[in-house]
């Protein structure tokens, strides 16, 4: 089985071939990226892993576009239009407006969508022509808005992942006292921005009650510290991480205000000391690329840790993968047709009934041979709904921009969004970041 990753010099690439070398039926990695600098180092990175390691899939570096999608079984997009110096403006243009900036959230992640759809686009219009059979998991943010673009091109043979939603059933289910591997749960949003629900183990009891009313088994994971107790009790759900830049906005915004760097910046700088000296120093690849990730896992999410209190994350949310698993477990259930549960990015199909059918949700899905099949969810409360579709308006209207080069669209997709509080500030954001006067 042939798997084609877009996005090949991407940092964390590593961490999916690190998952192959595990075992399974992939016999040969394709990478494409258009920065070949990049794409050299993460070669040497794969090649030390594959040292030793028995039945390690094949690496070949593409030559173009097509030629990395023709005859590929799955492929990973995992791109960055305009790399880290990219998200960084994304990031940086925002906050000097007194806005929340941040990749996938807020301003930022309209800015990130508008510069990255085109490219979205023209993936899927190639993989229709060159690879129809192929299935599309989508990695790149904004995840939701990218995939349902895809979508309207490649139909059900595009689903989108995110890490953050098992993370959280995973960590939840460890501080209630149960195995992660044997929980079931209910969770229903759009992609960084959902809540986990209900939480039970394998005898059917319920897990969320208890663990809600445990003020020290709270304490002790990431989403716990961050919402704070009183704060997911009043809720009554745990929320996705990334739904602190909605509940807590002043002492996000307050944090990411009073930082040197921007986590944008703090990465376009970490990764450029990385490649520089990986690719001068091509036999320590490896060993530069793990302490990289080290530091780049340990500083995740930093700013809302420190507008939250201020505390270093658990040694279990530091030992890497995520993505790639829920990746690999998806390949595996659609190649073999293991029937598998995992929450993916996919078309609602009336599963959520406060949005429609086209509308891409981050929901529970069934896996087989077929792709993916959201399964029914409880109905959404009317904050969630709420929520929800203010920011379904948003990734509508970027969509649209992209499409079409609408300024009217764009500006409508900025002002909109829930954390941008005023239209001529959107209106200054879009003028300043250039690509849509």
């Amino acid at each position: 089985m042939r798997l084609t990753i877009l996005g090949g010099g991407g940092f964390r690439v590593p961490l999916v071939y690190r998952a192959l070398l595990g075992g399974g039926s992939v016999s040969e990695v394709t990478l494409y990226d258009e920065d070949r600098t990049r794409l050299s180092v993460i070669a040497s990175v794969l090649a030390a892993q594959a040292a030793g390691a028995s039945r390690a899939p094949a690496v070949r570096i593409a030559t173009g576009l097509d030629d990395a999608l023709r005859g590929a079984d799955f492929v990973f997009s995992a791109i960055r239009v305009g790399g880290m110096q990219g998200r960084a403006c994304d990031e940086r243009i925002p906050l000097s407006e007194g806005v929340l900036g941040q990749e996938t959230v807020g301003a930022g992640g309209v800015l990130y969508g508008l510069r990255t759809l085109p490219v979205a686009q023209r993936i899927a219009e190639r993989v229709a022509a060159v690879a129809p059979d192929a299935w599309v998991i989508n990695f790149t943010n904004p995840a939701g808005m990218v995939t349902e673009a895809m979508r309207a091109v490649l139909g059900e043979r595009v689903i989108g992942i995110c890490d953050s939603p098992v993370g959280l059933v995973r960590r939840a289910a460890r501080a209630a006292g149960a195995d992660p591997d044997g929980v079931s749960y209910d969770y229903v949003g759009l992609n960084h921005l959902g809540w986990l629900r209900r939480l039970e183990d394998g005898s059917g009891r319920d897990l969320l009650a208890g663990l809600l009313a445990d003020d020290a088994a709270l304490g002790g994971f990431e989403e716990g510290r961050l919402f704070g107790a009183e704060w997911l009790r009043t809720l009554g759900a745990i929320p996705n991480e990334y739904l602190h830049y909605y509940y807590f906005t002043r002492e996000a915004l307050a944090a990411a205000r009073s930082g040197e760097t921007t986590r944008g910046e703090f990465l376009a700088g970490q990764q450029a000391r990385f490649f520089s000296g990986a690719a001068a120093a091509p036999a320590r690849a490896y060993e530069l690329w793990e302490g990289t990730r080290l530091e780049r896992e340990e500083t995740y999410m930093a700013e809302s840790r420190e507008a939250s209190g201020g505390w270093q994350r658990d040694a279990l949310d530091l030992e890497g993968g995520g993505y790639d698993q829920v990746a690999l477990a998806l390949m595996r259930a659609i190649s073999r047709d293991e029937r598998t549960r995992l929450i993916l990015d996919v078309r609602n199909g009336g599963a959520v009934g406060a949005l429609d059918d086209d509308a891409v949700v981050e929901v529970v899905c069934e896996v087989g041979a077929d792709g993916a099949r959201p399964l029914p969810v409880a109905a959404p409360d009317e904050h969630q709904a709420g929520m929800m579709l203010a920011v379904k308006a948003v990734e509508r209207a970027t969509i649209a921009a992209a499409r079409t080069g609408s300024r009217r669209d764009a500006l409508r997709a900025l002002a909109l969004h829930p954390l941008v509080d005023s239209a001529a500030v959107a209106a200054r954001i879009l003028d300043r970041a250039g690509a849509w006067a």
